[in-house]
């Protein structure tokens, strides 16, 4: 079992003098955006025998059937929740885009913070959204700020949300720049590390990495980069390296689950995978670091897939029912837009609005819920404060409470039929944020130090993962963790 290294520590230790707890040099987060479960072994036959996957499955332990048990599954949401061991109503990361103080506003966006390496706004961007600490933050604690932290990854909240707010650094691609940048919120000058990269790989830089292997490569390289210039791994202090591959993310969307692009970007993953574990196996050494590889989130066919094979597939627009259940309130109210925006499946209210108006707020929630479940594809739609009285099935009803970050969330949380989705008609890509398992059925594989080979299919939570690393690590886990360290 995974933490069975922590009784054979204690009982060593039993009669030794009193010593600083046993350690591993490095610990190694991977998350795989939109890698769905069943990946390990649908794309078995497309990776090396040798490469990184089977490398992990065989001597890893892999927890076969951890869940999200929240809503919604979304990028933001599952990067901050696997690193802080706590979901949406607690570390307050709502969704990729959420209302902050009534502004639109991604999970990292900051005013106050300026880029660093180039001079867009993809360079406002830095971690005080979140409001709970994670694996790096409790690392830097138990070590007085010796540990080096650091995030790599395309997306800027795949890289500032896993590293936490005491980083030393995150960094991120600048998709106009053409390059990795950070802000300075870490530091006021880019290392010149990161300068000599983005100049040595400036052709690759270029290319579409959204949505080619190339993407992958670059991350690796720049991870790779990270390890060896921030010294990482190299003494008894242990250190943290976050790493999160996006292209896997934006191909799915792009493209749809399974289609050549998409199995282009497992191959050339597999590769990378391999190279990052020859690199830590040179710089820190085999069994010196500890590795886990999980996924933000998984994903489901398109929807035109699915109709081709004769399963149940839809499409809807949450921004069309937004408009027909505001002309249904309009009616009743004589108020226009009392649903004043929504993100995906978040329904936000007009507060101010229904106040000016002298209004009872529950009174628009439970005439809002009806209107939108008048809607064909709509099964549920919930008023978030008031979801104890509501029929909604138990289990439902746990996730959509743990997904509702309050002042950020949106009010009314609309669950679609089984197998619909939100998205523009014809798309091909993937698609994801709901409860299903398709989207919330993830990895999780743990190597390296302290790791026995082996498998459960045990019921494990993605909260799970940051109270088990920190079991490991003989430290506190994150301040709102509400997980459990894994047997």
């Amino acid at each position: 079992m995974i933490l069975a290294a922590i009784a054979a520590i204690a009982t060593m230790t039993a009669v030794a003098q009193p010593s600083s707890p046993a350690r591993p040099r490095l610990v190694v987060g991977i998350v795989v955006d939109q890698m769905r479960w069943d990946y390990l072994y649908t794309y078995n036959n497309i990776w090396a025998a040798d490469g990184g996957f089977n490398r992990l499955l065989a001597g890893g332990y892999s927890c076969a059937n951890t869940m999200i048990d929240y809503l919604p599954t979304v990028t933001a949401c599952g990067h901050a929740s696997i690193y802080t061991g706590t979901t949406p109503a607690w570390h307050g990361i709502a969704g990729n885009n959420f209302l902050l103080d009534g502004v639109n506003v991604t999970s990292v966006t900051d005013a106050n913070a300026h880029g660093v390496g180039s001079d867009t706004k993809a360079g406002q961007v830095s971690p005080r959204n979140m409001l709970a600490t994670t694996i790096g933050d409790q690392i830097k604690l138990a070590t007085d700020g010796k540990a080096v932290v650091a995030g790599v990854s395309l997306k800027d909240r795949a890289a500032v949300l896993p590293a936490g707010h005491s980083a030393d650094l995150a960094l991120w691609y600048d998709n106009k720049a053409k390059r990795f940048i950070t802000s300075d919120y870490y530091t006021d000058k880019l290392p010149q590390w990161v300068t000599d990269f983005n100049r040595d790989n400036k052709a690759a830089l270029a290319t579409n990495l959204w949505d080619e292997p190339q993407g992958t490569t670059m991350t690796t390289q720049l991870a790779i980069a990270a390890l060896n210039n921030l010294q990482m791994g190299r003494d008894d202090v242990t250190d943290l390296l976050a790493v999160s591959y996006s292209t896997t993310d934006a191909c799915a969307h792009n493209h749809g689950i399974r289609t050549d692009s998409v199995n282009a970007i497992y191959r050339q993953l597999d590769r990378e995978l391999a190279t990052l574990l020859d690199a830590l196996d040179s710089r820190v050494g085999k069994g010196n670091y500890l590795l886990f590889l999980t996924a933000d989130h998984g994903g489901t066919y398109n929807i035109n897939t699915m109709q081709e094979r004769n399963l149940p597939g839809y499409r809807t627009s949450t921004s069309a029912i937004r408009r027909r259940a505001n002309e249904a309130l309009q009616r009743k109210f004589g108020i226009e837009n009392l649903i004043k925006t929504n993100f995906q499946y978040s329904f936000y209210l007009d507060n101010d609005a229904i106040r000016a108006a002298d209004l009872d707020r529950d009174d628009v929630a439970a005439e809002a819920c009806r209107a939108l479940m008048r809607e064909p594809l709509v099964q549920w739609a919930v008023d978030i404060e008031n979801i104890n009285a509501s029929y909604l099935p138990a289990e439902l009803r746990e996730r959509i409470a743990k997904g509702y970050a309050r002042d950020r969330s949106g009010d009314i949380h609309v669950i679609l039929r089984p197998l619909a989705y939100t998205g523009a008609p014809g798309h091909p890509g993937s698609a994801h944020g709901t409860f299903t398992q398709s989207d919330s059925h993830i990895p999780l594989v743990f190597y390296g130090w302290g790791i026995t080979a082996g498998e459960t299919t045990r019921l494990t939570h993605m909260t799970d993962i940051a109270p088990t690393v920190c079991a490991l690590l003989h430290m506190q886990a994150p301040n709102c963790t509400i997980g459990q360290p894994i047997f």
